[in-house]
């Protein structure tokens, strides 16, 4: 990787890698034939979505990281349905949050399947897992957001969910004007900070 931002010391630490594998897992659940990534980063989840699906493009407004396609979420050169599902993982809360319904507008219209998005989750954050003989892990997780917070957890966010005026409510109410349903949405115990939601 040659822009140093995403070096690995500076940026590839473990958290980064167990919401890699969600991305990538919650991709596939749709069986895409082909998947545009919103936001390449590192390449490390284009590069692995490539060895299971067969057609995978980024796009991406840093022409410094060589993505496929150079442009904004808020206005992608795409054909309407030119991909099975788009992934736009940590992505949208980079924006001001009035571009949050056009972006997600966006990405409906040229996603043919659905999508996956990830956001962050501020909240304090209760799990319990426990693991029986025979049986699989059984793991609960209960998120009590930051509602009375206004200040991101990072300067590079503009907003966050969870936060004050950003409640799951809201969320999913700009995301159903949009016309997408939420298939599913989970936050797990190994990635609490963050919410993912698969869209269709």
């Amino acid at each position: 990787m040659k822009y140093n931002k995403y070096s690995f010391q500076k940026y590839v630490y473990p958290d980064r890698w167990i919401s890699y594998w969600h991305q990538i897992d919650a991709t596939l659940r749709l069986t895409p034939e082909n998947v545009l990534v919103v936001g390449k980063g590192d390449g490390i989840v284009v590069d692995i979505l490539k060895k299971y699906i067969p057609r995978v493009e980024s796009l991406d407004t840093e022409e410094k990281l060589e993505p496929d396609i150079v442009a904004s979420v808020e206005n992608m050169p795409l054909p309407d349905k030119s991909f099975d599902v788009v992934l736009a993982a940590e992505i949208l809360e980079h924006l001001p949050f009035d571009k949050f319904k056009t972006s997600l507008s966006e990405i409906r219209r040229v996603a043919k399947k659905g999508s996956v998005i990830s956001l962050p989750h501020r909240g304090y954050t209760f799990s319990l897992s426990f693991k029986i003989p025979l049986i699989k892990w059984k793991r609960f997780i209960i998120k009590i957001p930051h509602f009375w917070k206004t200040k991101t957890s990072t300067p590079e966010h503009y907003w966050e969910l969870g936060m004050k005026g950003y409640s799951k409510k809201t969320i999913k109410k700009i995301i159903y004007e949009t016309g997408f349903k939420i298939k599913t949405s989970f936050v797990k115990h190994d990635d609490p900070s963050h919410i993912f939601l698969i869209l269709t």
